[in-house]
């Protein structure tokens, strides 16, 4: 079978009527489903547990989305238990033809993008725009890892020596967790599910408890598409239970991550002890936090740069681990550039996420708003001005408006930690050189960019803003697959880049052969 080349799912164009008909269909439709109850899936069969939790819509908080089984360790090793009898044949199965089920859930993907998009926007609170981005990125996960487990399993390239022929190939690992995040809950998911199974390995996928529903519709896909038994086991539940015995389970070759800094960390350290039956070092993939910067330099362009520095801080709320939250500012400009940045805020219109007009959406839940609030408090505390939002909005769900703060130090509070909502710093700085010293001030190392129009200080960036994805004169979210290979420096994680042709070798292992061909 000829596979064409690896193309980005194109984003719905929400001024047409029809697509936008489209997704108000399907936006009824999930609503129909919800209160409905989801079982763990284990070695295929469906299992129900005593223990319940819910997923509710972080718009309107009194709606249940769904009912899901609360797992515990348990219900953790009988995954494990599966995906380690399921690995015996799935390892077996040629390159080829795991590449093909990727190829076919990403068909499925597509006839029901618009049901997708409406899960993400009641059950996380992604608007039109943000829920449609996560489920093409998906998308392209499913159609890129495929195509680069066709290159890996392909005869690969070794000096020849006389005498002898030898050959490398490339092996999976065993059986891993899947720990995805809850805020791009198709995306991220599907990315790291989809390069350990493509490449041979099964698992037991964790989701986050805030959405679960998006994980199952996944799990429905890959049934559509085929998939064996027992190659993804579902099993919900609490980090501290599951989690936890999913990462320091014997079994387990490896664990896939991506979260907080904390919970990476702790990860990390119940995954490098060695258990009792356990035979291997463990293998870490983690994806932590970011404290990210854009730099505006003297000669940018304000309007443009401001509304970039909008998108990058605001856009689902800020969520996101790439997101701006820190824009440095030199003293000669600063006073325009925010008088720019708040007017294109101003403008951000928050409310339900279902609702089209709006383009902010609710934060995650109750503990994530107080969080936030918080640090807005800390802020003022600290010298700081907020100059835009500050407040929280009325309503069913769990809004805050977006937030700029201005007169913030370097070192203060929201300067260095990770706040994970629509809060954003602004930091005065007295030349492009402090801008470089302060924007590589924090323990993290994702994402940054810099707006300017002088070529030297373009390439200053290149060489000394210390990140694992740096963008100028763009924002500094909306990485794409295979055009922007995703990872961090320093405690922003493992650098793994994601969508890159590195990425199935931290799911794989190689073996070199070599066999004497002239014996006596």
């Amino acid at each position: 079978m000829r596979i064409s080349k690896f193309k980005n799912e194109a984003a719905i164009d929400w001024s047409k009527a029809d697509q936008r008909k489209k997704q108000e269909s399907a936006l009824r439709n999930v609503r129909a489903g919800f209160g409905t109850e989801y079982p763990l899936v284990i070695g295929g069969e469906r299992v129900i547990l005593g223990e319940k939790f819910q997923s509710i819509n972080p718009s309107r908080s009194r709606e249940i989305v769904g009912v899901f089984q609360r797992g515990d360790a348990s219900a953790a090793q009988k995954g494990i238990d599966a995906a380690a009898k399921s690995f015996k044949t799935w390892k077996l199965v040629p390159a080829q033809r795991r590449a093909q089920y990727l190829f076919r859930a990403a068909e499925i993907m597509r006839r029901r993008r618009f049901e997708l998009n409406a899960v993400e926007i009641f059950e996380v609170g992604k608007t039109w725009p943000e829920a449609d981005a996560d489920v093409a990125e998906a998308i392209d996960f499913l159609e890129f890892y495929g195509r680069e487990m066709l290159r890996y399993g392909r005869e690969q390239r070794v000096e020849k020596l006389k005498g002898e022929k030898g050959k490398l190939v490339y092996l999976p690992l065993g059986v891993g967790a899947i720990i995805p995040p809850w805020n791009f809950p198709l995306a991220i998911l599907t990315g790291m599910t989809s390069a350990a199974i493509v490449a041979g390995n099964t698992v037991v996928l964790k989701p986050s408890s805030d959405s679960p529903v998006t994980a199952w519709k996944f799990m429905e896909v890959m049934k559509e598409a085929g998939l064996p038994a027992g190659v993804v086991n579902f099993v919900t539940g609490p980090g501290g239970s599951v989690g936890d015995a999913l990462v320091t389970n014997p079994k387990t070759r490896f664990v896939a991550f991506t979260g907080s800094k904390e919970v990476g960390i702790r990860i990390n350290e119940l995954a490098s002890a060695v258990r009792p039956g356990q035979i291997w070092l463990k293998r870490v993939v983690a994806e932590m936090g970011g404290k990210d910067s854009i730099i505006i330099d003297e000669d940018a362009n304000l309007e443009e740069s401001a509304h970039a520095v909008a998108v990058s801080a605001f856009g689902f709320q800020g969520q996101k681990c790439s997101a701006c939250s820190r824009v440095i500012v030199p003293e000669k400009i600063h006073d325009k550039f925010v008088q720019y940045l708040t007017g294109k805020v101003s403008n951000l219109s928050v409310g339900n996420a279902a609702d089209q007009k709006n383009s902010i959406g609710p934060v995650i839940n109750q503990a994530s708003k107080g969080k936030i609030l918080e640090y807005i408090k800390k802020a003022v505390t600290e010298g700081g001005h907020v100059v835009a939002g500050g407040t929280i909005t009325d309503g069913e769900g769990f809004f805050v408006q977006p937030t700029v703060i201005v007169g913030v130090t370097p070192k203060a509070t929201i300067a260095q930690e990770e706040i994970f909502g629509p809060v954003l710093a602004v930091i005065k700085v007295k030349n492009f050189d402090e801008a470089i010293t302060v924007a590589n001030n924090t323990e993290f190392g994702l994402t940054g960019s810099l707006f300017s129009k002088n070529k030297k200080h373009l390439q200053r960036a290149e060489k000394e803003f210390f990140v694992g994805n740096l963008y100028l004169n763009r924002k500094c979210t909306g990485a794409m697959v295979g055009a922007h290979p995703f990872g961090g420096f320093n405690m922003s994680g493992t650098d793994s880049k994601a969508g890159g042709r590195d990425y199935l070798l931290l799911f794989l292992q190689a073996q070199s052969i070599a066999e004497k061909t002239n014996r006596a």
